[in-house]
């Protein structure tokens, strides 16, 4: 299978990769790139493990070709935590006990990244809906409820650490 060299702009580097024409998203990431933040779950887009942004949107990067994804801006779970520590996300997700197992948490945290970028002050139901498309097996989901609701008080109250 021939390769095609891309460049992809993730957590603000631009990154050369060699891919196959039928490599998803996901793979690139994790295999080529060593960015094994997000997790391969059910490869059907059903639960969510493998959730980045893509261009301002939650996308679950095992629906993605890496080939679609030339010249887009791509955030993924490493690009969170800066040099001043946790983004209040990852630190909301601390305090309110939001994982337990983390195979979910690296997409639960992107798409809880969008959330908040999207709206700043969500109500419990605004969350729900938002965190609908990620899947946890472990939690009941109240404390990662919480833990979105820790990050946008910290957010608004203007204690961002990093990854605006």
């Amino acid at each position: 299978m021939a390769k095609h060299a891309i460049t992809l702009n993730i957590n603000g580097q631009q990154m050369d990769v060699a891919v196959d024409s039928r490599e998803l998203l996901i793979h690139t990431l994790r295999d080529r790139l060593r960015l094994t933040g997000a997790h391969i779950g059910c490869e059907t887009s059903h639960c969510g493990a493998c959730t980045v942004d893509i261009d301002g949107a939650s996308v679950k990067s095992c629906t993605v070709l890496a080939l679609q994804a030339q010249g887009a801006d791509i955030r993924t779970v490493e690009g969170l935590a800066g040099s001043e520590g946790l983004h209040p996300i990852q630190e909301g997700f601390f305090e309110e006990h939001g994982l337990q197992c983390g195979f979910c948490t690296p997409g639960m945290l992107l798409r809880a990244w969008r959330l908040l970028q999207d709206n700043p002050n969500p109500t419990e139901d605004e969350i729900r809906h938002g965190m609908a498309g990620n899947l946890c097996r472990c939690t009941g989901y109240q404390n990662i409820i919480r833990a979105v609701q820790h990050a946008s008080e910290k957010m608004q109250s203007g204690e961002t650490a990093a990854a605006e």
